[in-house]
């Protein structure tokens, strides 16, 4: 399938749950999110989507039966966040939020900071008292994190993370120290360093798009930061992800007024380049 014809293909994925949204009374309205919504969707793109359903159907809505309309489903279950995820029968991934309209709708105001909907009104497809327009609407205007409160909760939670790490490593649980190492801290090393880049659009997941949004030499730190789950590939990119922190935090530091423990950092320095 190429390129063009994916996109076709979640296009009028999206123009049929418009369409189905219309035909079933129990919704009050149907918000899209993620790459669509901000223009970025390709061959490879979800459809994700919070399905606003009238508070007295809620329990009786069944969802993959409703979802099974827009194309046969291969999966269809609750995942651990507790999301309706689905795979359809051309393998496009889905993700719906069932969410009571009452208090859902007054929901997304809060969402500022977090979500964006440059095309708010594209977003809605269907809105029935006009509530989730005006909600949604409030999402337009992007807003980065506020960097000092922002920096200083990165560099703390660094901190607090890596010497977890250290321990873990002393202990000898590579496996364990290789997941905190991955999935714990690099994703708050890419977000201090997405802040000190003013490059924050992809906030919430802070890997997306690195290869376009981050000059070289941060690539470069942050491949040094990977591992094999091996014992010596593991300890070697503890350190190397150790000394970026630090360096990141320097940096921070240097542009905004927070706070670095000094006699902490250099002791986990210590306890990675000596863990036993």
């Amino acid at each position: 399938m190429s390129v063009h014809s994916a996109r076709s293909a979640l296009d009028d994925r999206i123009a049929r749950l418009r369409q189905l949204a219309h035909a079933d009374a129990r919704l009050e309205g149907v918000l899209l999110y993620g790459s669509w919504t901000v223009g970025e969707a390709d061959a490879h793109s979800d459809i994700e989507a919070y399905l606003y359903i009238q508070d007295d159907h809620l329990a009786d809505f069944d969802g993959p039966g409703f979802l099974a309309q827009l194309a046969p489903l291969k999966l269809s279950y609750t995942n651990m966040y507790g999301i309706l995820a689905v795979v359809f029968d051309d393998l496009m991934r889905g993700e719906f939020h069932l969410t009571p309209a009452g208090p859902g709708i007054d929901e997304v105001p809060t969402w500022q900071g977090m979500v964006h909907l440059p095309r708010p009104d594209d977003a809605v497809l269907l809105d029935r008292t006009g509530r989730l327009t005006q909600a949604a609407r409030q999402l337009a205007t992007f807003q980065p994190p506020e960097p000092v409160t922002t920096a200083q909760q990165l560099t703390d939670e660094l901190t607090n993370w890596t010497l977890m790490l250290a321990h873990v490593l002393a202990r000898g649980e590579i496996a364990r120290a290789h997941a905190l190492l991955h999935t714990v801290i690099a994703p708050q090393q890419l977000q201090l360093c997405r802040l000190l880049r003013n490059s924050t659009a992809h906030w919430l997941t802070p890997s997306r798009a690195l290869e376009q949004d981050l000059p070289g030499t941060d690539r470069h730190r942050y491949a040094s930061t990977t591992a094999t789950a091996r014992d010596q590939d593991v300890r070697t990119a503890a350190r190397n992800s150790w000394r970026w922190s630090r360096d990141l935090a320097a940096e921070a530091a240097d542009r905004w007024t927070i706070h670095l423990p000094h006699e902490l950092h250099e002791q986990i320095s210590n306890r990675l380049n000596n863990p036993r």
